[in-house]
């Protein structure tokens, strides 16, 4: 089972995690693509990793920007299995780079 980490241990692991930040309950971060459909892609790729990990971010689409938002809804708050997803996405990024602005 997992446990909803302080907000001092999700700020920690945050710095790590270029871009993310914490607003109210979840981890975020925004994207910003030259093209809607990079970001598309983007999101597509995404959606592969989440359902790989078994843990789905909720997205926002608004044409170019995406926005991940992520939380265990269960534990109503950050886990580890939420920043493990974001190092995920991370390193896929890195690994696969975007058309990004």
């Amino acid at each position: 089972m997992v446990k909803r980490l302080t907000k001092a241990k999700i700020e920690s692991e945050l710095k790590k995690l270029d871009g993310w930040k914490l607003e109210r309950d979840f981890i975020t971060k925004t994207f910003e693509f030259k093209t809607f459909m990079a970001g598309i892609k983007f999101v597509d790729d995404v959606a592969q990793i989440a359902e790989e990990e078994e843990h789905h971010p909720d997205i926002h689409i608004r044409y170019t920007t995406i926005k991940l938002s992520i939380q265990t809804h269960s534990e109503g708050g950050v886990t580890e299995w939420d920043l493990g997803l974001a190092r995920r996405i991370e390193s896929f990024l890195h690994q696969n780079p975007v058309t990004m602005r």
